[in-house]
């Protein structure tokens, strides 16, 4: 969807703006032309577009607050944006803003083994961070399906997870600090390499706020010691419901995996046919690894089997070496492409009460049904972070408005049954109108009182997260 195009009071102004943002930058940390702004008009949320007024690409902390300090005196919108991986528009531009991207700073800044973190500039991507240290015996925990791609700012915008979250949890388990910059140019210290920090939880505030409190230029991870090993085995099911109940019951006999992953029919045969992984072809999937000693491994392994076969499987298939072990995760790690080459396809993030699987996957077939689209299920089923894809055709009109109240009605069932509305992809413009599902009158007013002590003017990420009819006194204002 075009967002139309500045006019030219918009145009003038922007000479001002522009001037003001190259007297601080290099030559190329600033981008204006329109061509080169149109590379920034959306994130992974591709339905919606609007190049911005400019972007600017930093390299130090001290670059972004000299940027800040300009659109906070100038009164221009800002919209920070880490790698664009975005799937909820978190990162959608305004024809009036400016983008600060933080893709040109990757350094490693410290790393400390005895401590166990890392201290990283937010632009490094969250694979290049375990890349950074893994020769050393020590790894990152949150492992997002873009991982390959995405950036530790966005991951610390979004909260971001992945497949391992059920045993090490999402990047709040795993931040020890962060230096941020205010709108109005202030550099920030909060937390840093100890577990907790005194005072208030402003780590907590921070991580999971989309971008509207600061731009977070460093961050002090968590490293762990790589474990000793790790084995996966595949399950399959004839039902989605069994396959849900075997999730639960797991989860019930007080096994920790370190991940259980999750893809029914519609998925497997798209993966099937587009990473060749050799996964039968069934209702649903289960993908279950656990670590730890080799003794630690079996006895584990043992039980989880015992449970599978209690719900009688189409197929068990344990790993029995690396080579076996990386095709039972081939599948799941080419999950999104591999639906991208059935179709155009919206990807939810609602996380539910595991118990609930079994009900909401059912559900969400019956509305598959009422609404006329597809659904691909491919999702973290060892915490309920479920991923449903909405199958449309982009070029039927009506097909988009109609997958976005497909979409709207499934996260509105999260909800019902006990869950929110998003596990890691964040709120951004895409579930913005729906917050007064989960949350009250009331608590919408708590959330928007922390915006107002950050950026009072309102200038950061704008339009996102918040309803726009909740936020609109403010936004004016």
């Amino acid at each position: 969807m075009q967002m139309p195009a500045p006019n030219a009071s918009v145009l003038s102004r922007k000479d001002l703006i522009v001037a003001r943002l190259a007297a601080v930058l290099p030559a190329d940390a600033l981008l204006s032309d329109l061509a080169e702004t149109r590379a920034y008009e959306c994130d992974a949320l591709t339905a919606y577009r609007c190049p911005p007024l400019a972007v600017v690409l930093p390299g130090t902390t001290a670059e972004v607050a000299a940027v800040l300090k300009i659109c906070h005196e100038l009164r221009v919108p800002v919209v920070p944006r880490g790698s664009g991986t975005s799937l909820a528009g978190g990162a959608l531009p305004t024809a009036d803003c400016v983008i600060i991207g933080v893709a040109r700073m990757t350094q490693v800044i410290e790393t400390n083994y005895d401590d166990r973190y890392i201290r990283v500039q937010t632009g490094r991507t969250n694979l290049s961070v375990t890349g950074a240290v893994e020769a050393d015996g020590f790894f990152y925990a949150p492992d997002p399906s873009s991982q390959l791609a995405c950036a530790i700012a966005g991951n610390i915008a979004m909260n971001s997870g992945g497949a391992h979250c059920l045993k090490y949890g999402v990047t709040t388990n795993n931040l020890l600090g962060v230096t941020m910059v205010t709108m109005d140019g202030t550099v920030i210290e909060i937390g840093g390499p100890h577990l907790d920090a005194g005072n208030l939880d402003l780590l907590g505030v921070i991580c999971g706020s989309e971008g509207q409190l600061g731009v977070v230029t460093e961050a002090t991870l968590r490293i762990l010691p790589k474990p000793e090993g790790a084995r996966p085995v595949l399950m399959g099911y004839d039902s989605s419901e069994v396959a849900g109940q075997v999730v639960t019951d797991i989860i019930k006999a007080g096994i920790l995996p370190v991940a259980i992953e999750f893809m029914d029919r519609p998925c497997i045969e798209a993966c099937e046919a587009f990473a060749k992984a050799g996964y039968p072809i069934c209702e649903a999937l289960l993908i279950v690894e656990v670590e730890g000693s080799p003794a630690e491994i079996d006895a584990q392994l043992a039980l989880i089997t015992a449970i599978a076969r209690s719900h009688n499987p189409v197929e068990l298939r344990e790993a029995k070496d690396a080579e076996e072990a990386g095709r039972i995760w081939l599948g799941r790690k080419s999950a999104f492409g591999a639906m991208g080459q059935i179709n155009d396809y919206m990807c939810l993030d609602g996380t539910i009460p595991v118990s609930a699987l079994p009900y909401v996957l059912r559900r969400i077939g019956e509305m598959s049904q009422e609404y006329g689209l597809a659904v691909g299920n491919v999702f973290h089923a060892g915490d309920g972070n479920m991923h449903p894809l909405i199958l449309f055709d982009a070029n039927k009109p009506g097909d988009l408005e109609l997958c976005e109240a497909f979409g709207a009605d499934i996260l509105k069932l999260c909800v019902e049954v006990g869950g929110c509305l998003t596990g890691e992809h964040g709120v951004g413009i895409e579930k913005r109108d729906l917050m007064h599902v989960q949350f009250a009158a009331a608590d919408l007013e708590a959330q928007m009182a922390v915006k107002d002590v950050f950026d009072p003017l309102w200038l950061l990420n704008p339009a996102k997260v918040f309803p726009l009819d909740s936020s609109a006194p403010r936004r004016a204002a």
